[in-house]
């Protein structure tokens, strides 16, 4: 089960016209990663719960063919003075509709979100679950104490067997450094548990459940890669460890015409006038003018069009920007028509209080 009916507030103004999980990394949306590592581990059927800008991930995925997989879509919303809105049930809520519907969590379960991506073993997390002969795991990952705020806490004991969580604490007050990576096991009996038609939430109302009831409810410690994108700051660090080649499984595409410089099809670069130090990916059909600047790690995603002078440095350029004459941009995330700083300052195109100068690369 992948959760993808949430609306991204967090990372806007990424997600203003996007489901998260299809925010791109290296031209892919992250949820495709997802699905390629389900499949190595053989996962065949994928249930994808969807409600804002859910079109976006049925056109894109399809049935799954593609992937080796099989994929159905549980969509969330409700009538609204005559129309149909997206209207998310919860990630538990939307879990017991499909159940409803179709017995579909009949067998163990793998609910995973669909924001992130992840190398995990997923035959040794089945393993232990079974092992315990647990109802529910949640998969945790041990994160540094000042950085406990940023995740929901989980609390266990020695065993594993879960007492209680904490969402956000500070250092101060966090009782564990276990963070929750929204990795979750179940069992059949669980759903039994989440009232029908309801919104329900599987961290905040779910879970306190287990634990109340003293269920066999554990957490699992594990060790592997979960590249989380919860905020817009997480999306410039993943990309820009991405592109420093620090995340396994993950190639960048193109062709290496020198040592970390990558570069599309039908590319029209002055490279002689210009200066590129990498890792820099430059995608198809893009134009680079004399005398621009690009120092790594960069993107520049396909159609864009830096003009003389630009320089461009550690900054994620969308599809089809174009970067204005003798402008400079610094650890930025730039689209045709926003860009956004690493603290997450958004500027929109034409706004007086940015001296910047970008635009849609399309039509010049």
């Amino acid at each position: 089960m992948i959760l993808a009916a949430g609306q991204g507030t967090r990372v806007r103004p990424l997600t203003k016209n996007m489901p998260k999980p299809m925010v791109p990394i290296l031209g892919k949306p992250v949820m495709e990663y997802l699905i390629e590592h389900l499949a190595r581990y053989g996962i065949r059927e994928i249930m994808i719960n969807v409600a804002f800008n859910h079109y976006k991930i049925e056109n894109y995925f399809g049935n799954g063919h593609r992937w080796g997989v099989s994929i159905g879509y549980s969509y969330e919303g409700v009538r609204d003075h005559g129309d149909i809105v997206p209207k998310p049930a919860g990630s538990a809520g939307g879990m017991r509709k499909i159940q409803d519907f179709s017995g579909f969590f009949d067998e163990t379960t793998l609910v995973i979100c669909g924001d992130a991506i992840i190398d995990l073993d997923i035959g040794a997390a089945l393993h232990e679950h079974r092992t315990k002969q647990a109802v529910a795991s949640v998969v945790a990952l041990e994160v540094p104490r000042d950085q406990v705020q940023n995740y929901g806490v989980v609390v266990a004991d020695a065993n594993g067997r879960i007492k209680s969580f904490q969402e956000k604490p500070t250092p101060e007050e966090a009782k564990s450094t276990l963070a929750s990576t929204g990795i979750y096991i179940f069992e059949p009996s669980v759903l039994d548990l989440v009232p029908s038609g309801k919104t329900f939430d599987i961290g905040s109302e779910l879970f306190p459940m287990l634990v109340e009831r003293e269920l066999p409810f554990y957490a699992q410690k594990r060790f592997f890669n979960w590249i989380d994108i919860g905020r817009l700051s997480d999306y410039w660090t993943v990309l820009q460890r991405v592109l420093s080649g620090e995340v396994a499984q993950m190639d960048m595409p193109g062709k290496e015409i020198r040592p970390g410089v990558w570069v599309g099809p039908n590319t029209s670069i002055a490279w002689d006038s210009v200066q590129i130090v990498g890792p820099v990916y430059i995608g198809s059909s893009v134009r680079i003018d004399p005398g621009a600047s690009i120092i790594g790690p960069t993107w520049i995603g396909h159609g864009s069009h830096i003009r003389s002078r630009a320089k461009v440095e550690r900054s994620i350029l969308f599809e089809y920007t174009r970067i204005a004459e003798a402008q400079y941009f610094s650890e930025m995330i730039i689209s045709p028509q926003y860009c956004v700083d690493r603290k997450g300052d958004t500027y929109y195109v034409g706004d007086d209080e940015c001296a910047l100068r970008w635009g849609d690369a399309r039509g010049r």
